[in-house]
């Protein structure tokens, strides 16, 4: 049977000082690590979701000037598109007046030689006409 004496005191007192020892050398020392250790990856923690916040800002703009890049780009190519379209358009009415202006030039020319032609001509058919009722009839007239 168990008989309380003073062992029973003696050994409860040998109990509490180990556990003011242990606390004191190993459960206080883990404790403190063990702070540090959540201290260092809460820190951490928070660094990646600044990170992560950085990042997809980062993005938003990339996405935003890449956008305002396409942009900018399809403006100065409908720009060259229809500076072109003019510059065509005139190049084209140009050569249209310039070939309209050297067809009339040559149709007045060409008028001119048929007058002349004409003019020469209806000046000569009273000789041609002599010449071929001579040799018609076979004497001069």
């Amino acid at each position: 049977m168990i008989t309380i004496d003073i062992t029973v005191i003696i050994q409860i007192i040998n109990i509490l000082i180990l556990v003011v020892v242990m606390n004191a050398v190993l459960y206080k020392p883990v404790r403190t690590v063990l702070a540090k250790r959540k201290e260092k990856l809460d820190e951490l923690g928070n660094a990646i979701e600044t990170f992560k916040k950085n990042a997809e800002l980062r993005k938003e703009e990339i996405n935003r000037k890449l956008t305002e890049a396409r942009s900018k780009a399809k403006e100065e190519i409908d720009k060259a598109k229809g500076a072109a379209q003019t510059s065509t358009a005139e190049s084209l009415a140009k050569v249209r007046q310039d070939a309209t202006a050297n067809k009339t030039a040559q149709l007045g020319e060409i008028q001119k030689q048929f007058t002349d032609a004409q003019q020469q001509l209806s000046g000569e058919i009273d000789g041609f006409a002599s010449d071929m009722a001579a040799k018609i009839l076979g004497r001069s007239i």
